[in-house]
């Protein structure tokens, strides 16, 4: 791999433009190139284009060699160093090199000394935790005889330990050795720290509404003890993570642009690389050894305090995860979906044999057997989307791990998400071929109870897979799943975080599947499945109301997300989203209140709320979500940043989305095809919502990743478990 593309690939993708434009320095070296090809070459030899004297006004002695052809000046302004280069035999390209060279590798200096400083504090405040936690500990030893000795600390021992460890010089950056071996020093530390919240949950989130009052002493408890030790523990690897992104900045900028001189010693017949290079090597991008201390101060912290010094336990735990694609993966894929394929063919071809269509043992199976087995296909679609998805993110590097909150190494793969969803398509098509036949049984003329039942085992399965609590089948992908789709049916009671909010939205692209979770319900409670007929469905009013609520749920948890966003954050922008969900909510009440009971009062206000509902939520999804359709930008109707490299995608993106917007249509104007059943017409429409929403989902994370980048957000922030007393009150 050419280093070009190995630099992009190392990048972290939030700080991309803090980097050395490396490939725009290639293109100035091209024109030099091209300017000396058609130039005498003795023109190198010509006088020098800027005038010796030049060098008079820095402050700086630097030796000058003909054959370098530049010097590198320091310069000091408002207590900010940076660097600029004098060319003494240059062109006009090379005088744009090394100008461009000097602004990125000052805009790169700056960046790394901003990084360290911003570590340098947060190690500082690190330090005064694991103080504190010392202390707790302490206490909580002395309260509590019978823990076990391995967990015991030698608060003079540890003192001595780290004094002697630490050099002169170094009390900035260390951490932990601020620890007092005095009883009155660990007291001192107890009596100004308080215990930080945890996060919020539905259950504080109702007491705080009803003002229950809560004991604000510091309790030190076994259980206190161990949510500090496991939220410092995340704390600690967190920012050694971050210590490794600096670290690897520094050594990607370093080597780019000794790369790049490199190149241009080769092009322009120079040797003025050696001279660069000792600048940069001087400098506090690579003379700096901040970030090296600091990682070895967290290593031997987190080693002594929280792995029984057990060096290895430590950097295993530090050492960065990574979730690899393995071979087995790639072959199931490709079994399960050749599987899938053959049995749709199968399917297919008995269906055909058998003279299925037309039959009335056909109307029957798709008003009753259809219905129960389309929800696994909705549910196979939106993952196959989700996996295209992954695909596209990562091809263009958008960053979906860190935006979503997955743990390190934990994160699906698109590979995985397709084999989950073959796999889940495999099993829906052979329990559907198990009960495709629609005669009655030959001798008892009733339908085989055990194979309607087929659906229902079908949904047990995949409902008893997501919620096992072993470890197998991605468990913690699964849990991550369950804990984000509980904040969103708490919504008023938890913050809405983007997981959360995403989330919600592709629920409310699956109206239809949860429509057929009611008809389940619906079908085995009733005991229709005994006779294959959905007569008590139909006609039963509880089962109509909940078709209305059913359709709603989603919206209205999207509402109250908006709602509780809209009152913490104080942007009325979450107000302008609540009004969208709402619109919606009328006009999906509307359509399906048309389709129950027809009129044209019932159809002229389905019309009127579902176009306002659908300009709103158009413009929503592509101004608002996606970021487009910006004014002044030089991508006309885009935005001035964009991943994918053909406009077109994007234009092309915006029409399907106002297409596939308007599948409401077919409701309000009662289109009727007579080779489709009705049933078959509404999961077709429900898929073409679940093909939009896999589209939006790729441009709305674009438009998240692009506004990190633009903030250089790389990391999550991490809870702190101790709250120094101090602190409050500067805040306040």
């Amino acid at each position: 791999m050419r280093f070009g593309k190995e630099f992009v690939s190392q990048m972290i993708p939030e700080w991309q433009e803090a980097y050395i434009d490396y490939a725009y320095l290639k293109t100035i070296l091209q024109d030099i190139q091209a300017s000396r090809n058609i130039s005498d070459p003795n023109s190198q030899n010509n006088k020098p284009s800027f005038a010796r004297n030049l060098t008079r006004r820095y402050n700086r002695d630097a030796s000058v060699s003909d054959n370098h052809g530049i010097v590198v000046n320091t310069v000091t302004r408002e207590l900010e160093t940076t660097y600029e280069t004098v060319f003494l035999k240059a062109g006009d390209s090379e005088v744009a090199f090394f100008r461009t060279l000097d602004r990125e590798f000052n805009k790169v200096n700056s960046f790394y000394r901003l990084k360290v400083d911003r570590a340098r504090n947060e190690a500082l405040s690190l330090s005064k935790q694991l103080d504190a936690l010392i202390a707790f500990r302490l206490k909580v030893m002395e309260m509590n005889h019978s823990l076990s000795d391995s967990v015991s600390v030698d608060i003079n021992t540890l003192a001595s330990k780290i004094g002697s460890s630490s050099k002169p010089g170094e009390h900035r950056v260390a951490l932990g050795d601020l620890i007092r071996n005095e009883e009155t020093g660990n007291k001192n530390i107890l009596e100004r720290i308080r215990m930080n919240k945890t996060r919020e949950t539905p259950l504080s989130a109702i007491k705080t509404i009803l003002k229950v009052q809560k004991q604000e002493e510091l309790k030190f408890t076994k259980d206190n003890l161990k949510k500090a030790e496991d939220l410092l523990q995340i704390a600690f690897i967190e920012f050694y993570q971050k210590l490794r992104y600096v670290k690897n900045y520094s050594f990607l900028n370093t080597l780019a642009i000794s790369k790049i001189m490199k190149k241009y010693d080769k092009t322009a017949a120079r040797n003025a690389s050696k001279l660069y290079m000792e600048m940069v090597d001087s400098s506090y991008l690579t003379s700096s050894d901040e970030v090296h201390k600091l990682m070895l101060r967290v290593e031997s912290s987190l080693i002594e305090h929280f792995c029984n010094s057990n060096r290895s336990q430590g950097m295993n735990l530090l050492r960065p995860k990574v979730n690899k694609e393995r071979h087995g993966i790639t072959f199931s894929t490709g079994f399960f979906f050749g599987c899938a394929i053959s049995l749709i063919v199968a399917l297919a071809l008995i269906i055909h044999a058998r003279n299925i269509l037309g039959t009335p043992g056909q109307r029957t199976y798709m008003e009753t057997m259809f219905p129960l087995y389309r929800f696994f296909g909705f549910v196979v679609l939106h993952m196959i989307m989700y996996a295209a998805n992954i695909y596209f993110w990562r091809r263009y590097r958008v960053n979906y791990s860190f935006i979503f909150g997955f743990k390190q190494g934990t994160e699906l793969g698109y590979r995985h998400v397709l084999l989950l969803s073959f796999g889940l398509g495999t099993l829906s098509l052979c329990a559907v071929l198990l009960n495709l036949d629609m005669e009655m049984d030959s001798q008892t003329k009733d339908y085989r109870t055990f194979t309607e039942l087929i659906p229902l085992f079908l949904l047990a399965l995949v409902m008893a897979i997501t919620l096992c609590p072993f470890n197998i089948l991605n468990r913690s992908s699964r849990f991550f799943f369950l804990a984000v789709l509980f904040r969103c049916i708490a919504a008023p009671f938890c913050t809405v975080n983007l997981p959360d909010f995403f989330l919600a939205d592709q629920l409310t692209s699956q109206v239809q599947a949860f429509r057929s979770l009611e008809f389940y319900i619906c079908y085995y409670g009733f005991g229709d499945f005994r006779q294959r007929r959905v007569n008590t469905c139909r006609s039963n009013d509880v089962f109509t109301t909940f078709y209305f609520i059913v359709a709603v749920i989603p919206y209205w948890l999207r509402f109250l997300q908006c709602i509780r966003r809209l009152i913490e954050d104080k942007d009325p922008g979450h107000g302008y989203n609540a009004i969208k969900y709402l619109l919606t909510i009328v006009a999906a009440c509307l359509r399906t209140a048309f389709t129950l009971n027809r009129g044209v009062t019932w159809n002229i206000t389905a019309w009127v709320f579902s176009g306002v509902a659908t300009l709103y939520a158009t413009y929503w999804d592509i101004v608002v979500d996606w970021g487009l359709l910006q004014r002044g930008c030089k991508n006309t109707f885009l935005r001035e940043k964009l991943l994918v490299p053909h406009k077109t995608v994007y234009y092309a993106a915006m029409v399907l989305n106002v297409l596939l917007r308007l599948v409401w249509l077919q409701t309000v104007l009662d289109l009727k095809f007579s080779f489709l059943h009705r049933e078959t017409l509404v999961a077709l429409l429900a898929c073409l919502e679940i093909i939009r929403r896999g589209i939006w989902n790729f441009f709305r994370l674009e438009n998240e990743h692009l506004n990190n980048v633009g903030k250089f957000r790389a990391f999550k922030s991490v809870p702190l478990p101790f709250n120094y007393q101090e602190d409050v009150d500067q805040d306040n």
